[in-house]
């Protein structure tokens, strides 16, 4: 299985990204999705989620109400390892599945993992090519000012919750730049693509390919 892990700060454009692979013929296992799974109504998830943080942070349904718990998370550091605590290995889990049965058929499929915390939680170790869709801080705050209508104050508080651009640089074998136009990101997304698949088909065929290991 050839893994790729995907990752960018929020409101830098991976989503743009993430869908241009899949468009492409990945396969595109998204860890925001499996996230909500493992704290879904009636799951282990969600229970030790009431337990951590009480019945404030659920509907009247019961289930999670996600604005009421990033409230309390991205403001308490504290609050936030306790939530990874409980949802990452969960997560760890269901990803691993999800990324078998995505190749069970075609072994060579380059397989994308989205992942916004890969830098704070994964690392890069376990995958094969890193790709960070990069655009700079102030971008991005920008962009979640103008286009989530969250205030500057909150977007801050949201972008610095995570891994700081060099850090996410660090990891990063290859880099999407998308600070500028979309074409410009897109194209870059197919340039990438043009590597993954390559070095997926190596490997599938038991060839050890052209590495990109540090390259950007």
């Amino acid at each position: 299985m050839f893994v790729c892990g995907l990752t960018g700060g929020i409101a830098a454009g991976k989503s743009v990204v993430s869908r241009r692979l899949a468009e492409r013929g990945a396969a595109h296992v998204d860890a925001d999705r499996l996230a909500r799974e493992v704290v879904a109504l009636g799951t282990p998830g969600l229970e030790a989620v009431r337990r951590r943080f009480g019945d404030g942070v659920l509907t009247a349904a019961g289930e999670l109400d996600r604005p009421a718990l990033g409230a309390v998370v991205f403001s308490d550091p504290a609050a936030r390892r306790d939530l990874e605590a409980i949802t990452h290995p969960a997560v760890r889990e269901l990803s691993r599945r999800r990324m078998e049965e995505a190749v069970a058929d075609d072994p060579a499929r380059v397989v994308v993992y989205d992942v916004p915390l890969l830098v704070e939680t994964r690392g890069a170790g376990e995958f094969d090519v890193v790709v960070v869709v990069h655009a700079p801080r102030e971008v991005r705050v920008d962009r979640l000012v103008r286009l989530r209508g969250m205030t500057r104050d909150e977007a801050v508080r949201r972008v610095d919750a995570q891994a700081d651009d060099d850090a996410r640089l660090a990891v990063a074998d290859l880099v999407v730049d998308s600070s500028g136009s979309l074409e410009a990101t897109l194209e870059r997304a197919d340039e990438v693509w043009e590597v993954l698949r390559s070095l997926s088909a190596a490997k599938a065929a038991g060839s050890p390919g052209e590495s990109v290991r540090g390259r950007s």
